[in-house]
């Protein structure tokens, strides 16, 4: 799980579970986000248990175009209501490649990237990512 230094209401970080039975890591997910948020109270989601995850290693990037019909599904959003403030994170889905997801969890959380890795096809495709997961939260 990355967190941004300053939480402002929109992404504020993302949480990579190691597998895809993420209640079994989510006590974990709220002892790290106690300090920030204070006790957690609550957490709200923007998807069904019937969904399937969307599949991050292959959004479309800049510059691409999907095939007729393809639809990216909305990015999961995940907001821990805490005592003193709330977060919202994105969250990997536990299958994502390492590349993307350690992009993902860097930019989601606004943290540097070594320039060596900005022109890898992980970093965009983590940008567009993020982008879309913000455009979310912003419209929501």
């Amino acid at each position: 799980m990355t967190l941004a230094s300053e939480l402002h209401g929109e992404l504020d970080g993302a949480w990579w579970p190691y597998t895809a039975s993420m209640a079994h890591e989510l006590s974990d997910l709220t002892d790290a986000l106690r300090e920030p948020l204070g006790e957690i109270v609550s957490i709200d989601v923007n998807w069904s248990p019937f969904e399937a995850a969307p599949n991050l290693d292959s959004v479309i990037s800049p510059g691409t175009h999907p095939m007729p019909g393809q639809r990216q599904r909305p990015m999961r959003i995940m907001r821990v209501n805490g005592t003193r403030g709330h977060a919202h994170l994105l969250v990997i889905p536990s299958r994502t490649s390492r590349a993307v997801a350690l992009m993902v969890l860097r930019q989601a959380a606004r943290l540097p990237v070594h320039p060596t890795h900005q022109g890898t096809e992980a970093y965009q495709t983590a940008g567009t990512i993020v982008a879309a997961a913000r455009k979310q939260t912003t419209t929501h």
